[in-house]
């Protein structure tokens, strides 16, 4: 059931542990809400509580999103910076908030994100290490303009990212996602990087090899 005290909507699967049990937070895309990616949850080790969150600026006429993107622009003006950066850390006091109030280990935390969840799941990861273990990020790319500026010389040894997309995406250019690896490789965060021959979506295969590589680090 969502509580409300915390800072966003969201719906949770318990775990089968009853204390100190992974979590794993899920961030939908742009347009789409909190039903979206809990349909993973049957599917995903029964140990993991899970919790899937609801973005927090509605659309009309339905559907909600992390931050506004004009799609008539070009990369560079894309994203409405400041909401995403709004998004990026309400989602931090999310994940203070709920360990706060569910039985999971502050220590072992996954963030599994599609497109925009995606984007500030790497957002999130890069400016709160200290709070994130894993990061699944589907469908992304990366936008240095939400991450701070002293990404540099942060420790970044705890994070592992599967990061994956769709080589014939007609929302979020490949080639944008193939600039993933090397960004992560010169800040030497340990990361897989995956393509499928799918569009905008996540593929059969993309989804068991995204729960075997959670599988084997929860």
């Amino acid at each position: 059931m969502p509580n409300p005290s915390l800072s966003l909507q969201h719906i949770v699967r318990e775990s089968s542990l009853t204390e100190n049990a992974p979590l794993l937070i899920l961030m939908h895309g742009y347009g789409s809400d909190e039903n979206d990616l809990f349909s993973f949850a049957a599917e995903l080790p029964e140990q993991l509580f899970i919790i899937s969150v609801k973005a927090p600026y509605p659309m009309q006429p339905y559907g909600n999103a992390w931050y506004a993107i004009n799609f008539d622009e070009d990369k560079g003006k894309w994203s409405d910076n400041d909401e995403a950066i709004a998004s990026r850390d309400l989602i931090a006091k999310f994940i203070d908030e709920a360990i706060a109030t569910y039985p999971v280990n502050k220590n072992n935390v996954s963030l599994l994100g599609f497109s925009q969840g995606s984007i500030l799941s790497y957002a999130v990861a890069l400016t709160y290490p200290d709070k994130i273990k894993n990061v699944v990020a589907l469908s992304g790319y990366i936008n240095k303009d939400i991450f701070p500026a002293d990404i540099n010389t942060k420790n970044y040894a705890n994070l592992d990212f599967y990061c994956s997309h769709g080589s014939v995406d007609q929302v979020i250019p490949v080639d944008w996602a193939r600039l993933t690896p090397p960004f992560l490789e010169a800040l030497n965060i340990k990361h897989s990087y995956s393509e499928f021959p799918v569009g905008h979506g996540v593929a059969p295969q993309n989804f068991y090899e995204l729960k075997a590589w959670l599988e084997a680090r929860i």
